[in-house]
């Protein structure tokens, strides 16, 4: 299983509906796909406060790296994610992606 996790440092002008819209996009997306579960996403309520500006993040699990590439190449998630850099703080520098292999 492949664990994707993607944080994000919004602008601070980006409203929480707007983040919202995204993830939820990026759920139904991801319920459409084979191979990928258990959408997560919100922002941080860390007791620690040591989110250093990466205050949103979403986690999404996939069978394999295919499933993953599947993910990675479909124009509907090409969209969102051009959404979530043109709301990231620097563009693509306000966000931090991890593919963990489980």
């Amino acid at each position: 299983m492949i664990r994707h996790i993607v944080l994000t440092k919004f602008k601070p002008e980006t409203k929480e509906e707007t983040i919202a819209a995204l993830y939820s996009g990026l759920s139904d997306l991801t319920q459409t796909l084979t191979g990928a579960h258990n959408f997560t996403g919100g922002r941080s309520n860390s007791p620690e406060q040591i989110e250093r500006g990466y205050k949103h993040a979403f986690v999404i699990d996939f069978d394999s790296w295919a499933d993953l590439k599947t993910y990675a190449d479909h124009p509907e998630h090409k969209a969102l994610g051009a959404q979530i850099v043109e709301n990231a703080t620097g563009g693509i520098d306000g966000i931090l992606v991890l593919d963990l292999e489980l």
